[in-house]
Parts: C-alpha cells; sequence; structure tokens
C-alpha cells in the first residue's frame, strides 16, 4: 500500500503523553496551534478574525498538503478543514483553495516515490508551471 499523502490532521499529532484521540474534536486547521504549544512549548493563540486578505492556494510539496503565508511561512492544512492561520506572524484566518477533488490529486500522484509528489493548481500565480503567454519555448 502507498504512503499517503499528509494532510494537517495526520501531521500535527498529540505529543506521546497524551491519549492518541486528544485532539480528535479540533477542526484541521487548528491542530497546528495545538502541535505548537505542545512541541515547541509557546503558548499561541489563533487569530479571533479574518484577515483581509486574498485566499491563499493548497498545493503539494514533497507528500504534504501545504500553504504558504505572505511573511514566507507555510504549514500542513487539509482539504477537510479549508482555512490557514500563520503561527509565525500571527496572520488571521484565510481561506485556502483545493482542487474539487483532492483524493484525484492525491491519487494521480500515488505512483511516484512520496519525495517527488509534487502539485501545483493550475490557477494559482505562482504556479511554476504554468506556461508564459507569449513564450516560443513554453515557459520555464
Amino acid at each position: 500500500m502507498p504512503i499517503a499523502i499528509v494532510r494537517a490532521e495526520t501531521f500535527y499529532l498529540p505529543p506521546t503523553s497524551q491519549p492518541k484521540d486528544a485532539w480528535k474534536d479540533v477542526p484541521a486547521a487548528e491542530l497546528v496551534w495545538k502541535w505548537i504549544e505542545a512541541r515547541m512549548g509557546r503558548r499561541v493563540t489563533p487569530p479571533e478574525g479574518d484577515a483581509d486578505q486574498s485566499p491563499y492556494w493548497a498545493r503539494i510539496n514533497q507528500n504534504r498538503w501545504v500553504a504558504d503565508c505572505i511573511c514566507g511561512s507555510a504549514q500542513v492544512v487539509s482539504p477537510t478543514d479549508q482555512r490557514y492561520a500563520c503561527t509565525e506572524c500571527g496572520w488571521g484566518w484565510v481561506v485556502v483553495i483545493f482542487p474539487s477533488d483532492p483524493a484525484a490529486v492525491e491519487a494521480s500522484l500515488l505512483p511516484k516515490a512520496p519525495f517527488l509528489r509534487t502539485w501545483w493548481n493550475p490557477l494559482d500565480p505562482r504556479n511554476p508551471d504554468v506556461p508564459v503567454v507569449g513564450d516560443p519555448g513554453g515557459g520555464v
């Protein structure tokens, strides 16, 4: 059986000193806040409101669903809770855009070795695989 693509709910787990299901009622986008507190010993509080920001784009980077913050940080995200708030800069909640069928994207990558599993949304303006219009070479 291939190694599954990593989502927030399978990455941000309670420390071994706590029961495995200690965070089962925590929404996927908020797990990182629990994880930071537990792993790094930092008291952090998720922002209360939404950020005045364009949505972020989810992508798969070396077998993990991630979203990148405007501050340069990133974290593992999940299509089951399409929100992001940065634990580094404290930027408020933003919407994360996932493909319409995340499971199909994951399935298309499973034949590859986990470290080669990379996917960008074709509509993401930062997608490096989108050809430049008018470029006879088809992009970089």
